[in-house]
């Protein structure tokens, strides 16, 4: 790697960017997610990696990197289109609801598999099952862009619950493990969590006052750097960092909900206009460019050698199986209804990864496959595909989501047919106003047989375009010149 010369880096990189766009164009037309493919060219990549001479270089460095970066850009994206409206505070009750019961339904579910699978503690089992029940942003938000505006929310205001809660968990757990009192970390968790919102509101106030009066072109830059630095610092001190990144988007996407009463006098509408402007731009763009990267050398450094074991792909069936049984059951607890395509995003990604690295090596087990992982992440990628091509089809899987039998759904159907029916009939016997009488609608009966039956002739002729002549027309009608 180090002897490629610089200019084939460069192309190689414009050249992934350049596929990258593509893969999102075509990713709007077909709803297969751009994700996919971009993990699909890394493992390409790799089986090139003789060619190229990637293969063997130690790339997880960088990825550790960009995922840390791709993580806060993506919240951060996702944060500033999110509204907090009184109209929904029910959605987003929903949303945290079905993100917190999720993760913890499948997390328990997904440790009580792996503690028989890999020999070792409940505790142990539950810190590898985290990183496998968390929604992966990262996935989720670039692939909904055809879902409906209500569902396209919950699955924002979700997936983005479910990585922060995904965060605090797995880090808890960590906590318990390394440590003997147990109440001790529950309230050195609760009390960082309040810290951190505190904190997130009074960075998010103070960034707010002093970025709305620079004028420096490179001020986007410097914001980047000052929420950067934040989180690092927050990740040091074992705060949950990616709170202070949800917060400030959210002042910044609601600023008038909070400077409200004598603080409203403190910010400038034209100048908060811009800076939300500007921030969704440059969040946009480098959020592209991250995590493009970021699953393309995923993608690289997938061994492909892996999957092959029959072990770890019992294993990962048993566990799709137990995550797409728990979300129907905590969709159908606070969503009820209208439940696909949304049970079937459940994808698995940049957080699992990023959390998966992250457990210590005095807590690692290598009777871990790490096949399950990428045939987890792989499957509900794909199954994620799957739903959002058909999202449109109301087929058998969304029936039974919804609890109908074949007997409710067949009645469903034949009234639904015997009512279009019944529309269409009536659409055809109504008449126009131009052809409806001007005194009141008599009785059928009541109408002279003779004028019922002078109707059709002179409306067919008419609606032919040639009226029938009559005699007298014949005889009124000069005759031509000889």
């Amino acid at each position: 790697m180090a002897n490629i010369d610089p200019y084939f880096i460069i192309i190689g990189a414009s050249l992934i960017l350049i596929l990258s766009y593509i893969f999102n164009l075509l990713a709007k037309k077909t709803n297969v997610p751009s994700v996919l493919m971009l993990i699909v060219l890394g493992i390409i990549l790799n089986l090139t990696g003789d060619l190229t001479g990637i293969g063997n270089y130690d790339w997880f460095p960088i990825l550790e990197v960009l995922g840390i970066v791709g993580l806060i850009m993506i919240v951060l994206e996702a944060a500033l289109d999110l509204e907090l409206k009184r109209e929904k505070r029910g959605l987003i009750f929903k949303a945290f609801g079905t993100a917190l019961i999720g993760l913890l339904a499948c997390g328990f579910t997904i440790a009580g598999v792996l503690n028989v699978v890999l020999d070792v503690g409940f505790l142990n089992s539950l810190l590898y099952a985290i990183p496998l029940s968390i929604l992966s942003s990262a996935i989720v938000i670039p692939s909904i862009l055809s879902l409906s505006e209500e569902k396209k929310e919950f699955m924002i205001y979700e997936s983005t619950f479910s990585d922060i809660l995904g965060i605090v968990f797995f880090y808890l757990v960590i906590a318990l493990l390394q440590s003997n009192e147990s109440t001790s970390v529950f309230a050195e968790t609760g009390l960082s969590i309040v810290l951190t919102i505190l904190v997130s509101l009074a960075v998010s106030y103070g960034i707010v006052l002093v970025f709305q009066n620079i004028r420096s072109h490179a001020k986007f830059a410097l914001l980047l750097a000052v929420l950067f630095l934040l989180y690092a610092v927050a990740k040091t001190m074992h705060l949950s960092a990616l709170l202070i990144i949800l917060v400030f988007g959210l002042v910044i996407n609601n600023y008038r909900l909070f400077f409200r009463g004598i603080l409203k006098g403190l910010v400038k509408d034209e100048n908060m206009t811009s800076i939300l402007n500007d921030s969704k731009l440059v969040t946009g763009e480098a959020a592209f460019v991250v995590r493009t990267f970021f699953f393309v050398i995923f993608g690289i450094t997938i061994k492909l050698g892996d999957l092959v074991s029959v072990s770890a792909i019992l294993v990962s069936l048993v566990i799709l199986a137990f995550v797409y049984f728990t979300r129907i059951g905590t969709l159908r607890l606070f969503v009820k209804n209208q439940l696909f395509p949304e049970v079937f995003i459940a994808p698995r990604g940049l957080i699992t990864i990023l959390l998966f690295f992250s457990i210590p090596a005095t807590l690692q087990t290598d009777n871990f496959n790490q096949g399950i992982l990428l045939y987890v992440i792989l499957a509900t990628s794909g199954v994620m595909t799957y739903a959002l091509i058909n999202k449109d089809r109301k087929g058998i899987l969304e029936r039974l989501l919804l609890g109908k039998s074949k007997v409710d759904v067949a009645v469903a159907e034949a009234a639904i047919a015997q009512h279009q029916a019944t529309e269409t009939e009536s659409e055809t016997n109504t008449t126009t106003p131009e052809e409806m009488p001007e005194s009141d609608p008599q009785p059928t009966d009541a109408i002279p047989e003779n004028e019922t039956d002078e109707v059709p002739d002179t409306d067919l002729d008419q609606e032919n375009g040639t009226p029938e002549s009559t005699d007298e027309d014949e005889e009124n009608r000069p005759s031509s010149p000889a």
